[in-house]
Parts: structure tokens; C-alpha cells; sequence
């Protein structure tokens, strides 16, 4: 992975990264949703070598999830459609962050709602929580009060989330933004002039699936989002012109499997990196990437991880 003719670099690089406030001992977490709430992948590896763990999707109160077919695999890719199945903010506090509190990582909670208010009250609940350390807040939901149109579709719900957030909370709030719109860009920056404090791009695409036997879509709720290998060229080009109007810090994600895509990620201006569909085909596979992030540093002389955020901006030439 090295490139051109640079020594290698002396000594173990910096890996540490600040996400908006929230500080990670290197640059490498997890995808909501993919990760479970952390005891799924305790057998596969040391979670104490994650940069930070971003749990499953987290509402007020319990959701039973979508009807099933939930899963189908697709060229490059896969579809699901959960429904932000979860066991409620109460019980997740109760019964499944203290598994996590033996651990030396931040831990993010993804939150999900069904009006701008719910997202405020699980900020709040959640702020005054020991062992949360920051909130990721996923505007790609349904507002039951506009008649299903999603927050991260509308620049200005995703602003009025955002800012009902901020008020609700002191921990770093993280907006994940959709891919669904006509500009990602237009909602970014109304979600930073609410007080954002950093930006994870991106969340699924929406797709579907369609059996010819049956003739009928594979999914019990038709539609679901798509993820994987798959997207990955849409989710680098969102950090790329996301990164050139927002200063905001960016955590990268969409078909990251391996450390070079997680490098593209990171010279198109992530902070961090998220590894997402693939812990479902590989449960170590953040921990190939940050190996091979570390490596890439080592060969290429890059003390540290900062060096290399953003670079493809300003480095025409190697």
C-alpha cells in the first residue's frame, strides 16, 4: 500500500482523532445497526480496540421492527429493512449499556423518532446517562407529523431536529445524514448552522428487490435500504462535497471492507471511518482496517492520522 519513494516513518503514528468533541483513540468505529450492541461481536475481537462503538438504532419506546422478509443479499451489496426494531431507550439503558461500561471506548448512541420532540426527549434521557458518550442522531426517519416525509429529506426538519438536540443535550451530537435527497450538501450546512458538532455520511440508499418466481418484492416492507460494496462510490463522492462546503468533522462510511477503502474515505475528508456490512462477512474487519490504516502511515511517513484527512483536496501530485 505504500506509495512513491518516502522512508518509512519512525516510531507507532497518532492515531487519534476528535469527533466534535468526542475524542477516539484512532479513527476506526462501527455502523449503527451492523454491530448489534456489542456483546454480538465480543467472541471475534477485542472491542477495547475500536476507536469508538456506535450501537444499534435506539427510540423512546419499544419497536417490534418491520414484517419479514427483513434481509436480502444483492449484487455488491445487501438490502434490509429492520424497522429500527429495539427494545426501547429504558431497557437499552437498563439491560444493555452496562455490558459496555467494562470497556475503554466511547460509547455513540444512534437515536431514531417519530417527531422532532422525541428526539429531544431521548437527548435529554440519554445526556443524563453515565457511559454515553456522544448522541448520533439518525434523520433518515419518518415524521409522522408531515405525513411520512423523512427529516434528512427536508433541509429544514433535519435543522429543526438538530437544534432541538443541541438544546436537549451537552454530549456531542452527530447528524447522520441520508443519501436520499436532491442535495446532501444543502442539508448539511443547514444541520451546521444548527449546531452540529460532526457529520456521519452516509446512511443507506433506498432500494429494493423483486422475486420472479413469486412475482412479488422480497421484502415484507418492500422497500429497504442498500448498503455494502454497492454504494460505496456514492457514500465517497457525499464525503467529498460535503467536506468542501462544512467544516464540520465527518465520520465516512458506506462499503468500507478493507483499510484501502477506509484511506479513500480519509483523503476525501473524513476524521473517521465507520465499518458497516461488512462485520456481517467479516466480524474482524474493523480491525483489518485499522491495522491497515496504521501500515499505509508506516510506509508512507505520515505521523499522523490528521495528515491524511482531506488530502485529495490539496495534493494534486505524489
Amino acid at each position: 500500500m505504500s506509495i512513491g519513494n518516502f522512508p518509512k516513518a519512525a516510531g507507532k503514528p497518532n492515531l487519534a482523532v476528535n469527533i466534535g468533541g468526542l475524542r477516539m483513540k484512532n479513527p476506526v468505529t462501527v455502523a449503527s445497526g451492523t454491530f448489534g450492541f456489542g456483546p454480538e461481536y465480543a467472541p471475534y475481537l477485542d472491542l477495547n480496540g475500536l476507536g469508538a462503538i456506535v450501537v444499534k438504532g435506539i427510540t423512546l419506546l419499544p419497536r417490534a421492527g418491520n414484517t419479514t422478509p427483513r434481509l436480502v443479499e444483492t449484487p455488491a451489496g445487501v438490502l434490509n429493512s429492520i424497522g429500527l426494531q429495539n427494545p426501547g431507550v429504558e431497557r437499552f439503558i437498563a439491560e444493555a449499556l452496562p455490558f459496555l461500561a467494562d470497556f475503554d471506548l466511547p460509547v455513540i448512541v444512534n437515536m431514531a423518532g417519530d417527531t422532532a420532540q422525541d428526539y429531544a426527549r431521548l437527548a435529554e434521557k440519554l445526556s443524563r446517562t453515565p457511559g454515553v458518550s456522544a448522541l448520533e442522531v439518525n434523520i433518515s426517519c419518518p415524521n409522522v407529523k408531515k405525513g411520512g416525509l423523512q427529516f434528512g429529506s427536508d433541509p429544514a426538519s433535519a435543522a429543526e431536529v438538530t437544534r432541538l438536540v443541541k438544546e436537549s443535550t451537552q454530549l456531542p451530537v452527530i447528524i447522520k445524514l441520508s443519501p436520499n435527497v436532491t442535495s446532501i450538501v444543502a442539508v448539511a450546512e443547514k444541520v451546521a448552522e444548527s449546531g452540529a458538532d460532526a457529520l456521519s455520511l452516509i446512511n443507506t440508499l433506498l432500494g429494493m428487490a423483486i422475486d420472479i418466481r413469486t412475482r412479488r418484492p422480497v421484502l415484507g416492507n418492500i422497500l429497504g435500504g442498500l448498503s455494502g460494496p454497492a454504494v460505496k462510490p456514492v457514500a465517497l463522492r457525499a464525503v467529498w462535497q460535503v467536506r468542501q462546503a462544512v467544516k464540520l468533522p465527518i465520520i465516512g462510511m458506506g462499503g468500507i471492507t478493507s483499510a484501502t477503502d477506509a484511506i479513500e474515505f480519509l483523503l476525501a475528508g473524513a476524521t473517521a471511518v465507520a465499518v458497516g456490512s461488512a462485520n456481517f462477512v467479516n466480524p474482524r474487519a474493523t480491525m483489518e482496517v485499522l491495522e491497515g490504516i496504521e501500515r499505509y502511515m508506516l510506509e508512507n511517513c505520515f505521523h499522523d492520522i490528521s495528515e491524511i484527512s482531506g488530502l485529495a483536496h490539496t495534493q494534486n501530485t505524489i
